[in-house]
């Protein structure tokens, strides 16, 4: 006999919503962008792609586990950062437009992926 049980969905922070300028997560607005880690979610506001090092970061990256790969939204448009930050950061950097990434962290995180996420404001 086949038998289905409904999963447990992932905890930690979920993204609710965005708007022209802000994240809804949980039930609080982030007016800008907003570190995320599989239990919390920081703000963050970092002076622009172009300028990003791994000291933005804040200690994300060191989580225990290791995460799998930085998920980077670079505000309302695709930019790329430097090959110098990218190289730096020491694991797989995923980047899009912070909406995409939005989207992306809630159906990874309903996965269960262990990762991490950069989200600049819109």
């Amino acid at each position: 006999m086949v038998s289905f049980e409904r999963e447990q969905p992932s905890t930690g922070p979920i993204i609710r919503g965005f708007s022209g300028t802000a994240f809804r997560i949980e039930d609080r607005i982030v007016p800008g962008g907003v570190l995320l880690t599989p239990t919390s979610a920081v703000d963050w506001n970092p002076a622009g792609v172009d300028t990003l090092s791994v000291d933005d970061l804040q200690g994300v990256l060191s989580g225990d586990p290791t995460p799998e790969f930085l998920l980077l939204g670079t505000g309302p448009t695709l930019r790329r950062p430097s090959p110098i930050f990218i190289d730096a950061v020491g694991i797989g950097v995923e980047v899009m437009d912070s909406r995409a990434a939005a989207r992306m962290w809630n159906v990874l995180r309903a996965e269960g992926r262990w990762f991490v996420a950069a989200l600049m404001g819109l």
